[in-house]
């Protein structure tokens, strides 16, 4: 049986019973990797594999184990998504595409993290794209309308940005990470323009 976190739920694949849990996450095994719990100050912790956590994502023992279980000819997805998101987050944007943009079913998640690499590679539409893709697949979310927030800040789009911090609160209230990360990028959006209003 393969069950699945969503949306601040379980998915029991075999039955499609949501029994409730907590958000923002819990834990989940897909295809034998373990996707780690996020601690309540996380918007989104990433998946786990006990072959390559042994070693500093960013080392290049690392980098060896991720990509040689993600280049195997029967790699699942999730391995393939374990080596994008973490790619991604360390800050190889263009080595995270590789493996997400090959992930054969790509779930919210994976939209999501293509967006947030096309983003950090300053491919605004592209990030928007996927983001938006995400939300429609998923407008439940969160992670990826905190992301995607984010990204009209970058923009100067206080007035979206803040939109997507109200659909957040909808879904998750003021106490989840999801609202608590945007809320801050919002505030420090707020606090630079003051100053930079302040400074003439």
């Amino acid at each position: 049986m393969i069950r699945l976190y969503r949306t601040g739920r379980w998915l029991d694949a075999t039955t499609a019973r949501w029994p409730a849990l907590f958000r923002p996450a819990a834990l989940a095994v897909v295809s034998g990797l373990a996707f780690s719990a996020p601690a309540s100050f996380a918007k989104d912790v990433g998946p786990a594999d006990a072959r390559c956590d042994g070693f500093a994502k960013t080392s290049a023992e690392w980098m060896h184990c991720a990509n040689q279980a993600a280049a195997q000819p029967a790699a699942a997805d999730s391995e393939r998504f374990y080596a994008g998101y973490w790619l991604a987050k360390t800050g190889s944007y263009r080595a995270a595409l590789g493996q997400l943009q090959a992930i054969a079913r790509p779930d919210v998640r994976t939209l999501t993290y293509i967006g947030f690499a096309y983003r950090k590679l300053g491919d605004l539409d592209a990030a928007f794209a996927h983001y938006g893709r995400a939300l429609a697949a998923d407008p439940n979310f969160t992670v990826a309308r905190a992301y995607l927030g984010e990204a009209h800040l970058t923009l100067g789009r206080r007035d979206r940005a803040g939109a997507e911090l109200a659909e957040i609160e909808t879904r998750c209230g003021q106490h989840c990470a999801e609202y608590a990360d945007l809320a801050g990028h919002i505030a420090t959006f707020d606090q630079n323009a003051a100053a930079q209003k302040s400074r003439g």
